[in-house]
């Protein structure tokens, strides 16, 4: 008999240690999904971590739920996916908190929220409120760059006289050094994989990539002569012309 407490700590120890990459995201999914006898208790472990964890580890977070999700429709457990629509508003107002402190948090929130949309887990109408909400959040935060504010630090974790980042964070709400370049190298893992995405899933890029491959598969020899003889007649029109003038 698994003990429900032990089930309890496990998963919250994969929470705290989640970083941007697919398999970190995958293992405790499927952790919840083994476990889901207990599948209240561990949606309010999520929530929990959510609200007591620093920035980067919400954002972290804020992409599990986005595979969790995806996991638990294919494996038919929707309570998972039930529960995270009902306190999806709780969800981002954890990762991107109204204080500020959450501006670099915001693209990403944006990110999971339209794909969750378009996987049928959130109304268009439920996605379209909060990025409303989201606006008014990002306003002082929508150009917020972590390089930045690191290449503006004078290495000991304090702001060099001659740097400022474009956008401060309130001094209290600041990451130290050492999390900032963890966020920095995470957020580059989440953009490789949002690229990888866009060429994988079907996307308009992927149709050109397959269309224009197909239209040079059909060239042969002959058609390129007929391409130099098409550009040799023309540069030899333009020099006319040239001589015209």
């Amino acid at each position: 008999m698994v003990d429900p407490f032990e089930v309890r700590m496990r998963f919250t120890q994969q929470l705290q240690h989640l970083s941007a990459s697919v398999t970190s995201s995958q293992k405790a999914a499927q952790y919840a999904l083994k476990h889901r006898d207990w599948d209240e208790d561990l949606h309010s472990c999520i929530l929990e971590q959510l609200e007591r964890n620093n920035m980067n580890n919400r954002a972290n977070i804020m992409s599990f739920i986005e595979q969790f999700c995806d996991m638990a429709t294919k494996e038919n457990h929707l309570p998972y996916v039930r529960m995270m629509q009902r306190d999806i508003l709780r969800v981002v107002d954890a990762v991107v908190p109204p204080d500020g402190s959450g501006a670099a948090n915001v693209k990403h929130v944006r990110h999971v929220l339209e794909t969750l949309r378009a996987r049928g887990m959130l109304s268009a109408e439920s996605v379209a409120e909060i990025d409303a909400a989201l606006k008014d959040r990002d306003a002082n935060g929508e150009h917020y760059d972590l390089e930045d504010e690191e290449k503006a630090r004078g290495g000991n974790g304090t702001l060099s006289r001659s740097g400022s980042p474009r956008h401060v964070r309130p001094p209290d709400m600041r990451l130290d050094k050492r999390q900032i370049e963890q966020r920095i190298e995470e957020d580059r893992e989440r953009n490789k994989r949002l690229r990888e995405s866009m060429w994988t899933v079907g996307g308009g890029e992927k149709d050109e990539l397959q269309k224009t491959k197909d239209d040079l598969s059909d060239l042969d020899s002959d058609d390129f002569d007929n391409t130099e003889e098409e550009k040799s007649e023309r540069d030899h029109a333009s020099a006319g012309m040239r001589g015209d003038l």
